[in-house]
């Protein structure tokens, strides 16, 4: 950590800090694959997403290994992990849980006791969310943004930490509810789970049919420690040209700004919030950690512009007739500022 592009002399306690993090997070990579194949961005996108204190939205083909990956990684990190499989008849109680009526035996008095739902868990994997209608979503929106759930007015805190792993399947439309673009803007990334390639795809087979148990999968951490770690995220500098940049990325996702460029008048309707902007200033400094820097670097806000960006920009019919997707636009845009 002692680079020479950091000018910033570290207090003994960060430093000490500094190096927990390294090996902490060393160690659950390789955690992580003892069991998962390839995908070491989406390894890194979803620590990265755990370091912000943030949600992320996983879209992937079925057979993908989505559910697998997010049940490892909680392992490794040491938390617990609870599983939704969203279906169209999900109700808000079947995920954040329900008062019931107790009665004591003895004096046969009742009383009103709060019954938890898989919502309490430091890790929640929301499998196809966009498959349970939007009554069911206001439940997990209040979850995400306030970290608490309200049952019968009563405010029930969420543990801490609390991140949702959602996923959703990009094929198979029909019963899908479309996610409204609130949630959208809560979720810190929008990750594309892409297919292995051919070693990567054997080395699979290899490990999953030859008839040996899967080794088990050690945790690295603590719910107390991932909490320093995100506290330590937020103490790494970030020089202000760099903060400017980052300003200017998500302002120029915007039709209307005059630093817009051609492609982002044409094909956008809307562009990101300033929620972006927090995430990708954030997000630039939890990944130049996982790199081994105390700073934040050009090649960080890149690196992290797409997965923060692509589901905060709303395209229009002109890009839908001419093919152009919302990456192809992030990518002239990256191209221009960076």
């Amino acid at each position: 950590m002692n680079d020479t592009n950091n000018s910033m002399e570290l207090s003994a306690d960060t430093e000490k800090l500094v190096g927990e993090f390294a090996t902490a997070s060393a160690n659950i990579r390789t955690e992580v694959g003892k069991i998962i194949v390839g995908q070491e961005e989406v390894v890194d996108s979803l620590l990265i997403t755990l370091l912000v204190g943030g949600h992320c939205l996983i879209t992937g083909m079925p057979g993908t290994a989505k559910t697998l990956l997010v049940r490892t990684l909680s392992e490794a990190l040491g938390l617990s992990f609870k599983r939704i499989q969203f279906t169209p008849d999900l109700m808000p109680t079947d995920i954040t849980g329900t008062d019931v009526v107790e009665e004591d035996p003895a004096s046969g008095h009742r009383s009103w006791t709060f019954v938890h739902g898989p919502v309490f868990a430091n890790v929640l994997l929301a499998d196809e969310i966009n498959r349970t209608p939007p009554k069911t979503q206001s439940a997990m929106l209040e979850a995400m943004q306030e970290g608490s759930v309200t049952v019968r007015g009563n405010i029930h805190q969420l543990p801490d930490p609390f991140f949702v792993l959602a996923t959703q399947n990009p094929i198979e439309m029909e019963g899908t509810y479309t996610l409204p673009e609130a949630q959208l803007d809560r979720f810190l990334f929008n990750v594309l789970l892409d297919y292995l390639s051919a070693e990567e795809e054997l080395a699979v087979l290899d490990r999953n049919t030859s008839g040996t148990p899967l080794p088990e999968v050690n945790a690295c951490t603590s719910a107390e420690q991932i909490l320093q770690f995100q506290w330590l995220v937020r103490q790494v500098p970030i020089e202000q040209d760099l903060a400017r940049k980052a300003v200017e990325l998500v302002r120029a996702t915007r039709p209307t700004e005059p630093g817009a460029n051609e492609q982002v008048r044409k094909y956008l309707k809307y562009g990101a919030s300033v929620r972006a902007t927090q995430f990708l200033s954030l997000s630039a400094k939890a990944r130049a950690l996982l790199q081994g820097r105390y700073y934040v670097t050009a090649e960080d806000l890149a690196a992290l512009a797409k997965p923060i960006l692509r589901h905060r920009t709303i395209t229009n019919y002109f890009a839908e007739s001419d093919g152009v997707t919302a990456d192809d636009i992030l990518d002239s845009i990256i191209a221009d500022i960076l």
